[in-house]
């Protein structure tokens, strides 16, 4: 039964085989992190017409991710029972032939390695219509292990980004208790500075640079979005379907955010927040190129 994970990871692998009266099946399905859906297939020459159909198969059940199907099909007995497809030898031959004219010092294949080459042998006597029907059967088993696969290290991305989003909040805190100290500081430090150098200002004049400080100073819009944000990823986390996509959107979000309050940090204190906030977002993003 497939995992019904809310998080799938894009970064998966499964193998599945048969063997019966027919020979044998093997089939390896591979998946890593990309933008969109993009399938390749390596399967038998024999088999070759299954493709469109397993093509489907991926783009109903997944909506990410480069997937690599490989299939492989040793039928029974081929010993006894070979025969050579004349049509995909003499095509096989003109190329060869092209690529002496173009590269005389390679060197050729010998008879037998010709052989070896997809579609050049046909087994005789092998029902391929139940053959065929055993690979779709391979394929679907091979899948619905590749999406558990996908669901277990998906799982275990959420959990990463669940702990750096506690992270996230910790700091936010952290910047919200520091604030009225570091405005109290500025403000003092201000009118050190003022008091320094004896400059005369009009008080009314004074209250206004001071007014103008804390307004630059003053993170709490910064911090409520850092906040609404964080929300919205857990958010998504919980919801069903894809949603790397939505997750690297909300990374650019909270970088934007922490870039606003590291270009506002007028004390150590209040840097060290928003470096360890750009460190928590970069280690967040990392993880979600590899969710769906």
């Amino acid at each position: 039964m497939v995992a019904h994970s809310k998080v799938h990871s894009m970064t998966a692998f499964a193998r599945q085989s048969r063997e019966g009266d027919w020979g044998s099946l093997q089939l390896e399905l591979r998946s890593v992190n990309q933008r969109y859906l993009e399938p390749f297939f390596r399967l038998p020459e024999a088999l070759r017409d299954l493709e469109p159909a397993f093509r489907e198969a991926l783009r109903t059940r997944l909506a990410r991710g480069k997937v690599e199907c490989h299939l492989r099909f040793e039928p029974t007995d081929i010993s006894e029972t070979l025969a050579v497809n004349h049509t995909r030898l003499v095509a096989l031959a003109e190329a060869l032939g092209e690529i002496r004219e173009a590269l005389p010092q390679v060197a050729m294949p010998d008879a037998l390695s010709l052989l070896d080459h997809p579609g050049v042998l046909d087994a005789q006597g092998v029902d391929l219509d139940e053959v065929k029907a055993e690979a779709t059967a391979l394929f679907e088993a091979a899948l619905d292990e590749l999406i558990e696969a996908r669901a277990r290290e998906g799982d275990k991305l959420a959990a990463l980004i669940r702990e750096r989003l506690a992270g996230v909040r910790e700091q936010v805190a952290e910047v919200r208790r520091l604030m009225p100290e570091i405005l109290e500081r500025q403000r003092a430090l201000l009118l050190d500075r003022l008091e320094a150098v004896k400059t005369e200002l009009d008080p009314q004049r004074l209250e206004a640079e001071l007014v103008l400080l804390a307004q630059k100073a003053d993170v709490d819009e910064e911090l409520d979005r850092l906040e609404t944000h964080v929300g919205e990823v857990a958010r998504q986390l919980d919801q069903k379907g894809p949603k790397g996509r939505r997750l690297d959107f909300l990374m650019q979000e909270l970088n934007r955010e922490a870039n606003t309050l590291s270009s506002k940090s007028a004390v150590a204190s209040t840097t060290r927040c928003a470096v360890e906030l750009k460190v928590l977002i970069e280690q967040m993003r990392e993880q979600i190129q590899n969710i769906e």
